[in-house]
């Protein structure tokens, strides 16, 4: 349906604007009649000339998603029917990509379908974990309460996210600057100090030639060296989307040293959160472990999870295949064991979940300060061995001119 931007004022004289969609300009009007507002001026919106073009529009952050979540669940709670919360929050959305994603959620919702089943046509912006979760909150008649989690878990999940992302990216950004300024001294600058030397003659002493030599193989292969990155990048990318070449990075990842521990802790944070969410809003446990295999972040912890779904399906605890796994911490596992056995296992795993958020703050702030001093002393010691090797033949001449 086209939509049309109307101007109009209210009885009491109020004047009032916004954009509503309808089958005609008679429709809108009598809609806005119905508002008690008289409609002043009319006119059908223009089209945008790019909104085909799927990489032109803007993307659906997961702040938008939290939001959106928790406006809805306070709806919910406030006595809105559903529908009518719907509309009001896609035509007060500002992001254009979500604001047609909600408007069609609505209309599946007004055709007869379940607000999961619509939420679902959506992979994208809603996942498994979030369609279960409001399914469970459909049928158990709470789904008000369901969205409030459903926000406070987006929100820790993204918390989570971010510290592992501020701890990869900061060594990161360090190495691309160590590597530019060597490549910028290794092209421009020691081409500069040979031509001096030739001029001198003589022979150069060894870290010298050394540093000219490389300076030489870098300048002649540098833009070749920098294709062969990009090659070996696209294969490790083609390698990895394979499932075989999954498992064995994500084995290694977990096996590297420092950063194989972080993401441990990152893994049994993820999947405890996920699943005692899960848990504490309904879903079935067979249903929630395959929900949270799915958001694992790594194969071998994915495969590990599944065990656990098989083994329950056999009759057996959750507590003896993780410990078979060898991924989770004992302690993990005696504390799942105990909310087994007490009955309350959705507590038991949110309790393990904030303590592992705890401790992956506690890793990542010792990787940084871990990380800081060794880059510090890689790219002091290169720069530093490079301008000695270079003032050696310098100091040479000093040497024979003083004599």
């Amino acid at each position: 349906m086209p939509v049309y931007i109307w101007e109009g004022t209210t009885r009491s004289g109020e004047k009032r604007k916004g954009e509503l969609e309808a089958q005609d300009e008679k429709t809108l009007r009598l809609v806005l009649q119905r508002q008690r507002i008289t409609p002043t001026k009319v006119k059908k919106k223009p089209k945008d000339l790019f909104e085909n073009v799927a990489f032109l529009q803007p993307k659906v952050k997961t702040k938008d998603v939290v939001v959106f979540t928790r406006q809805l669940s306070t709806m919910i709670d406030a006595g809105l029917p559903l529908i009518q919360a719907l509309d009001v929050l896609a035509t007060q959305q500002e992001n254009k990509t979500f604001q047609v994603i909600l408007k069609g959620i609505k209309a599946d919702v007004e055709g007869g379908g379940t607000f999961a089943d619509a939420l679902r046509k959506h992979p994208k912006q809603f996942d498994g974990l979030y369609c279960n979760m409001v399914q469970a909150g459909e049928i158990g008649g709470n789904l008000d309460e369901v969205l409030n989690r459903l926000a406070e878990y987006m929100e820790k999940a993204e918390r989570l996210k971010a510290k592992v992302k501020s701890a990869m990216t900061y060594p990161a950004i360090v190495l691309c600057i160590a590597g530019g300024v060597l490549a910028v001294i290794m092209i421009f600058v020691i081409p500069t100090f040979e031509k001096m030397f030739a001029d001198f003659g003589g022979a150069l002493p060894g870290p010298t030639q050394l540093v000219i030599d490389i300076s030489k193989l870098v300048k002649k292969y540098f833009l070749a060296g920098i294709g062969a990155a990009v090659v070996a990048v696209f294969l490790f990318k083609r390698y990895y989307a394979t499932d075989a070449g999954r498992k064995v990075v994500d084995r290694l990842l977990l096996k590297a040293p420092v950063f194989g521990i972080l993401l441990k802790k990152v893994a049994v944070a993820k999947f405890t959160r996920t699943l005692g969410t899960l848990l504490n809003s309904g879903v079935a446990i067979i249903e929630a472990l395959n929900v949270a295999a799915g958001t694992a972040g790594n194969r071998i912890v994915e495969e590990a999870i599944y065990q656990v779904r098989a083994s329950i399906s056999e009759g057996r605890t959750i507590a003896q295949p993780l410990e078979e796994s060898g991924i989770f911490p004992s302690m993990v596992v005696s504390m799942i064991g105990v909310g087994e056995t007490s009955g309350a296992l959705d507590e038991m795993l949110n309790k393990i979940a904030d303590f592992y958020d705890e401790e992956v703050d506690t890793a990542v702030d010792g990787l940084t300060s871990m990380i800081e001093p060794f880059m510090i002393v890689f790219l002091g010691g290169s720069v530093g061995s490079i301008i000695i090797a270079m003032y050696l033949p310098i100091f040479k001449m000093a040497s024979v001119v003083g004599g």
